[in-house]
């Protein structure tokens, strides 16, 4: 059973009055959800000392992203400061996810028509043939990490598939990936930036011949998400810029909270045996299980917007050019939302939880990332039901995304 939620009364006020994601203690990295859960009863619009705006209950949450008016997701001046002008605050304020309408409505348009229902039902079958190849190797070492032998080569074949990435180039995917996304975290060391602007240069290098080769070879667009976005759509394109780094965002986006979905979720069952037994015994439950996967441990625990203009969430005054972290993670254990929510119920119906965001920003790759987590967790319970954790499980130690380094374990007795 997980370690315990909340904080004893007195606790939880010292932890709110003092909580601020610029200077973390130790211990939240593994577990968050006690201060998140004391934010959320005692100071859910909490301001921290930066004057940013830190909030937790789900309805907050929801109310931020429907209204994008008022809270724009537009990263410029939020990461001017920090990042300076590096290749980081290229990539990170052209990317989709960063972006507001009208420039996220037309790459947004172009990469959902990659990623219809019917292109993600095409590609369950080599997600079948792979994850089986997977477990192949998994029987044949006995001893495994779960992480590397396992939920992290998932996606990166996903992801490769869909842009057309040989192979044979893949191996640095994961690294580059890593690198790029850990430069969102509230604090930035020099080593940090450095190896993610190191990152962004080298992916943008290989892009640049990868995207040459396509332009002069095309795919299918209906299949081939880099010739769709070469092509455009309707006479739309994107400019070049713009490309190169969706390309980059698609490698880290749909590569790290995937793995994160699988290892997260596998961890949770060992964590919770009652849980596995029951899905072991209900193999149809596996849909409602990611979600809930997805709920308890959030992949993306963090999100930000910018007020626009002075507005106010959930009653309290929130002045224009206010920065606001939207906690995912608090929210999707939010009790007004989710009954028991420190539970894991792999049953849970409904469940509305804030995994993938919500609004117009809500992740395009959502059904492609719930494919791999039901087929991949789904696979690896039916041939390994008995598998148990060994010791050496490390957490990833970030605040932004929640998954782990390496998850030793003993697939067969």
């Amino acid at each position: 059973m997980p370690a315990t939620q909340t904080f004893p009364p007195g606790k939880a006020s010292e932890v709110v009055a003092s909580f601020d994601l610029r200077h973390l203690p130790a211990d939240f990295y593994d577990n968050p959800f006690p201060y998140y859960h004391a934010l959320r009863e005692l100071d859910p619009v909490h301001r921290m000392p930066d004057g940013s705006i830190f909030i937790t209950r789900h309805a907050d949450l929801m109310a931020v992203y429907k209204d994008t008016t008022t809270f724009s997701s537009d990263k410029k001046k939020e990461f001017k400061p920090k990042l300076g002008d590096s290749p980081l605050y290229e990539h990170h304020t052209t990317s989709l996810v960063f972006s507001d309408p009208p420039s996220h409505t037309r790459v947004r348009r172009l990469m959902a028509g990659a990623l219809t229902p019917r292109h993600i039902a095409a590609m369950e079958a080599g997600l079948e043939t792979l994850v089986a190849t997977l477990l192949d190797k998994l029987d044949a070492k006995g001893d495994v990490d779960l992480i590397e032998d396992y939920a992290g080569a998932i996606p990166v074949e996903i992801i490769g598939n869909l842009l057309g990435v040989p192979v044979d180039e893949r191996e640095p995917l994961r690294e580059w990936s890593l690198a790029v996304l850990g430069a969102l975290e509230p604090v930035l060391t020099p080593a940090m930036a450095e190896r993610g602007n190191r990152s962004i240069e080298q992916m943008e290098a290989y892009l640049n011949v990868l995207i040459e080769n396509r332009r002069k070879n095309p795919g299918n667009p209906d299949t081939d998400m880099l010739t769709r976005l070469i092509e455009g759509e309707n006479g739309e394109k994107l400019q070049p810029k713009e490309l190169m780094h969706n390309c980059i965002f698609l490698l880290n986006a749909g590569h790290e909270t995937t793995t994160n979905l699988i290892g997260n979720g596998l961890v949770a069952l060992h964590e919770w045996p009652e849980e596995k037994a029951k899905l072991i015994a209900n193999p149809e439950l596996i849909k409602t299980a990611v979600d809930e996967f997805l709920r308890m441990e959030s992949s993306n625990q963090l999100g930000n917007r910018l007020a626009t203009c002075d507005t106010q969430i959930g009653g309290v005054p929130v002045a224009e050019g206010t920065f606001v972290t939207l906690c995912i993670g608090g929210a999707n254990r939010d009790p007004a939302q989710f009954p028991d929510p420190d539970r894991l119920d792999i049953a849970r119906s409904p469940n509305r939880h804030l995994a993938f965001g919500s609004g117009i920003h809500q992740c395009v790759g959502m059904a492609l990332g719930k494919l791999e987590g039901k087929v991949a967790i789904g696979r690896f319970l039916e041939r390994f039901p008995n598998y148990t954790l060994l010791p050496g499980v490390q957490r990833g130690g970030r605040a932004r995304f929640r998954g782990f380094l390496h998850a030793p374990a003993r697939v067969k007795p």
